[in-house]
């Protein structure tokens, strides 16, 4: 009898899991498309949007109801970082699932999670969760540098946020998303899109972390918080390179590619 409720419960809790995850995907492929069509906007002349995660709430928020769309995306985010949670506590599914790295990971993505949530939660109720990303990013930067070592903190930031998006990259070039979906049922097709969609838009959400950090380590150096910037003006400044706006395109695209993986990882999770 033991046994059976224990089975039961593991039952029950391997399910709450496997919602948590098709519900934190999800939310996260609504921001990253919103983000992505927002920036394509911006690349094509619309400079009036913001192109972050206030800019994709406030598209939602003018949306008939779009007061219970953003308490849904609020939702979502807290479900992600429980499922982040879990992995952490109780190790992630795969065979290197319960190594130290992967729980450590896990718990940092749900340390993450939650804040993103926590400031959706604050847009939601009109508590200055509608500032943008630049405005922010800027504001703590001027706080950090103003600290002992202030300095020298956010250049080893803006170092840490580069390496990780270079290790974005690298693991979605490796197709290494593959641990976390199931797949193996897909026809060869639809899988050899999936994965498509992961290296793309991977690599996509990879060069803006590299040069976010990049940017806050130029910020560092110079000692300027003026200079930080958040996702909106990151994604602005590709527009300024040679390349012109069509680097921004290739970039929102991507980042709109990455929000449709997100459904995918979804449909089919490894939980």
């Amino acid at each position: 009898m033991t046994a059976s409720m224990d089975g039961v419960r593991a039952r029950g809790t391997h399910e709450a899991v496997a919602v948590a995850a098709r519900c934190g995907l999800a939310t996260r492929g609504v921001l990253y498309v919103l983000v992505g069509l927002l920036a394509l906007q911006i690349a094509f002349g619309d400079t009036e949007e913001v192109a972050d995660r206030s800019g994709a709430l406030s598209e939602l928020s003018g949306r008939p109801f779009g007061q219970v769309l953003v308490w849904a995306v609020a939702l979502g985010l807290v479900a992600m970082a429980l499922w982040r949670l879990s992995e952490a506590v109780f190790g992630a599914s795969g065979p290197d699932g319960r190594k130290l790295t992967k729980r450590a990971g896990a718990a940092a993505r749900s340390v993450f999670y939650a804040v993103v949530a926590f400031s959706v939660v604050s847009f939601a109720v009109g508590r200055g969760g509608g500032r943008s990303s630049d405005e922010q990013s800027r504001d703590v930067t001027a706080k950090v540098l103003g600290a002992p070592a202030g300095q020298w903190l956010v250049a080893l930031v803006g170092i840490g946020i580069a390496v990780g998006g270079i290790v974005i990259i690298v693991s979605a070039v490796r197709l290494t998303f593959r641990e976390e979906m199931d797949t193996a049922r897909l026809h060869e097709r639809v899988r050899q899109g999936v994965e498509a969609l992961g290296v793309i838009g991977g690599v996509a959400r990879g060069v803006v972390f590299t040069a976010a950090g990049g940017i806050l380590v130029h910020a560092a150096v110079s000692y300027d918080p003026q200079k930080a910037k958040g996702m909106d003006d990151t994604l602005r400044s590709f527009a300024g390179t040679p390349a012109g706006p069509w680097l921004l395109v290739a970039v929102a695209t991507g980042l709109l590619l990455f929000g449709v993986f997100s459904w995918a990882m979804a449909v089919w999770p490894r939980v």
